[in-house]
């Protein structure tokens, strides 16, 4: 009898304290190795974060000698592209000038002005190469590389602007002296009638 009445003491014990609020005080329990493999999960993490911003930088670097290489390559096809109508301009007043000069339908009083017009391009352009060759010697101007590619890429505009205007003085000039041969040609004719 003495277990049931224990058994009875108890039991209502515990019916009226469940009846409100129970609260458990007790010492907190970790799983070391639970613990050690989260330390080793955020060491990893930190070196793949530390390893990926090495990325980040090197992709950077990468994109910017990429851009510096680009320009570079766009500057070497400006100059080369000035080159090339300079050279072009040259080749022209060699020739063609030469050839208009000693033309005879040319008088003597225009001699000067064909002369000086060709002369005035050709002025020009050495002077456009002479200030290309300052823009690309990092002493004489502080530019960047995109400041130096726009004033490449105006001088190459200029230079073809300077080939097309000694073509067109060329033309004019042949299509004067062809006039004036085909003028003779009329004003000589043995007249059969």
């Amino acid at each position: 009898m003495k277990i049931t009445v224990k058994t009875i003491i108890v039991s209502a014990f515990l019916l009226l304290a469940s009846t409100g609020h129970i609260k458990a005080q007790g010492m907190p329990v970790y799983d070391n190795t639970s613990f050690i493999s989260l330390v080793k999960q955020l060491v990893e993490s930190a070196k793949q974060t530390s390893e990926m911003i090495k990325t980040v930088e090197f992709l950077k670097q990468a994109k910017e000698t990429i851009e510096k290489v680009n320009n570079a390559v766009k500057q070497y096809e400006a100059v080369r592209e000035i080159n090339q109508n300079n050279e072009a301009l040259v080749n022209m007043v060699r020739r063609d000038l030469r050839d208009i000069l000693n033309s005879p339908y040319i008088h003597p009083n225009e001699i000067d002005a064909v002369s000086n017009a060709f002369n005035t391009i050709i002025d020009g352009s050495l002077r456009n190469l002479e200030f290309m060759n300052q823009i690309l010697s990092n002493d004489f101007l502080k530019l960047n590389d995109a400041e130096r590619l726009a004033i490449l890429e105006a001088q190459r505009d200029d230079s073809q602007k300077m080939v097309a205007d000694i073509t067109l003085k060329n033309k004019r000039y042949k299509l004067i002296i062809s006039f004036r041969e085909m003028q003779d040609k009329v004003n000589t004719r043995e007249t059969n009638y």
